[in-house]
Parts: C-alpha cells; sequence; structure tokens
C-alpha cells in the first residue's frame, strides 16, 4: 500500500529503502549523532557541553514549536557548529495530517528555525521517524533530504538507563552509522535526556574507537 508509508528505520529498513530514505550516511567516514525533539530548556545545554568537551559535532532536528519557545537555545546549537535539521513544527504524526496541513507545518516550522538560528535545514525526519507518501513527496518538493537513523538508542523509553541507551545505540556500530538520540523529554518519557545526556560519553568513546569522527548528516568528507 503505497498510500501511506511507515518507516521506523530499526523495524523496516527495506521499506524505508524501496522510498529512497538514507538510513546512513552516503560515506563511511564518520558516524553521525543526531538529536531529535528539541531544543529543551536543560537537555539541550547538557548534550552541547558534552559534544563541546569532547569536540564532536552533531545534527539537531528541531520541533518548531520547541524553537519558538526557545529562540535563543536554538542559535546556541547553531554558533557551537552543529548541523541544524528540520522535525516539523509540531511533533504529531503524518499519517493523520492533510496535504495542505503538512505544507503550512513544515513552512512554520522552517520560518521559525531561520528565524533563530540564520540557518536553512536540509535534512529532514518526521515525527516518529514515520512518513506519509504525501509527507515524503512534500518534503522533497522543498529541497528537504529525508533522513531516518541505522542505531538507536531508544532513550525515550521509561525503563531506559544510560547503560542500555548506550549499549543499543552502539551495538554493532560502524563508519557511517546514524545514530538517533534525544536531547529532549518534550514527547517522551519525562526525564528522559537526562539519561541521555549520561550516556553521550560512552557513545561518543565508542565512536573514537572505531578511529572516525562525529560528523554532520550532511558533512561531506
Amino acid at each position: 500500500m503505497r498510500s501511506l508509508l511507515l518507516a521506523p528505520a530499526a523495524v523496516v529498513p527495506p521499506l524505508a529503502r524501496a522510498f529512497g530514505i538514507p538510513l546512513r550516511l552516503p560515506h563511511s567516514n564518520g558516524v553521525a549523532l543526531t538529536f531529535d525533539d528539541g531544543p529543551h530548556p536543560e537537555g539541550t545545554p547538557a548534550v552541547l557541553e558534552t559534544l563541546r568537551a569532547a569536540g564532536a559535532t552533531a545534527t539537531f532536528f528541531l520541533v518548531g514549536e520547541q524553537v519558538e519557545l526557545r529562540p535563543a537555545l536554538a542559535a546556541d546549537i547553531a554558533a557551537a557548529g552543529h548541523e541544524i535539521a528540520l522535525h516539523g513544527y509540531r511533533h504529531t504524526l503524518l499519517l493523520r495530517r492533510t496535504t495542505r496541513a503538512l505544507e503550512a507545518d513544515l513552512d512554520r516550522a522552517l520560518d521559525a528555525i531561520r528565524d533563530a538560528t540564520g540557518s536553512v535545514p536540509r535534512c529532514y525526519r518526521p515525527p516518529y521517524g514515520i512518513f506519509s507518501s504525501a509527507g515524503l513527496a512534500l518534503a522533497r518538493r522543498s529541497s528537504l533530504s529525508p533522513l531516518l537513523w541505522s542505531r538507536w538508542g531508544r532513550d525515550w523509553e521509561r525503563r531506559a538507563t544510560p547503560e542500555t541507551i548506550a549499549r543499543r545505540a552502539t551495538a554493532g556500530l560502524e563508519p557511517g552509522d546514524v545514530v538517533l538520540l534525544h536531547d529532549s523529554d518534550s514527547y517522551s518519557s519525562s526525564g528522559s535526556w537526562r539519561r541521555t545526556a549520561a550516556a553521550l560519553p560512552s557513545i561518543l568513546d565508542a565512536v573514537a574507537t572505531l578511529g572516525v569522527p562525529c560528523v554532520a548528516v550532511t558533512q561531506s568528507t
């Protein structure tokens, strides 16, 4: 059924590939750490500080409504040299929206992000990693590259711990992987950002062990 596309990367990668949605980087010169759902007043600064200490670059898939609440924090992400990407304006399943509503959502999110950061996102990941066919087509018409992920920490789960997050995110980790994490608990279990922040040093160590850098998802080296 091609009118609706369910594409959570770690569950049905063949479906994602069938629709041309990347799960990995187009090269194997690094690992991309990606953070969804922010900016968050506590989680984002904690993650930024750990990345700064490690000299690591990441990609932040920002939610427009959160950017409007905290534009200065969104600007801090960009000022620190990280890539700004798009996660929509409202964190709602695309499957529940009309094409017109989706277009308005993307436009509003892009305006908020541009106003706050001065950056124009090049990549798009929908809420929950689930595309509709209309949403996928709209993103591509808007020159937004869709991207999912090849590794995740499942850090949004209530029972997750820093140890389980790090273990899941790095199991079988390879150069070229895209790792899904969250710097915000705005749409997940309360306090989940603390567990992600605590797991991040171990994840960074695992990337360093591979002998490759953490790179932005659009970075080509």
